[in-house]
């Protein structure tokens, strides 16, 4: 399920960009800072619950998610990388988990789970001191 992002609540810095490049790394401010506020987005009520319950460590204590794009040397490309991971986030969190159902082991699992056992416990029983 895809859920619209509104340009507006996205909030774009352009920041410069770490590693190696030369002088162009050292002048232009070619990476760039997405900051979405999930709470205070438009997004439907549950997206934003399970966006906020999500563990991942681009989304602050705040519920602002955080992400750097810095890998083309254009600006317009990494804004557009950041964008695109953002939807990705977002589509991930709109996706409705699916209900486990509990299931009990077949009768014969059962059994080759019990003789893998007792084979073992055989084998580990042969490596003991040897008595007369």
């Amino acid at each position: 399920m895809t859920v619209a992002i509104d340009p507006a609540e996205v909030e774009f810095n352009a920041i410069r960009a770490q590693g190696a490049g030369g002088q162009n790394v050292n002048k232009v401010s070619s990476a760039v800072h997405l900051r979405f506020d999930i709470r205070a987005s438009s997004l439907p009520d549950a997206v934003k619950e399970r966006l906020l319950a999500t563990s991942d460590q681009r989304i602050t204590a705040d519920g602002v998610v955080v992400i750097k794009a810095q890998t083309s040397r254009s600006q317009d490309m990494n804004r557009q990388d950041a964008l695109q991971r953002l939807q990705e986030l977002v589509d991930a969190a709109a996706t409705v988990p699916r209900k486990r159902k509990a299931t009990r082991p077949t009768l014969g699992a059962k059994r080759r789970r019990l003789e893998g056992k007792s084979q073992r416990s055989e084998i580990k029983a042969g490596r003991g001191k040897v008595r007369e």
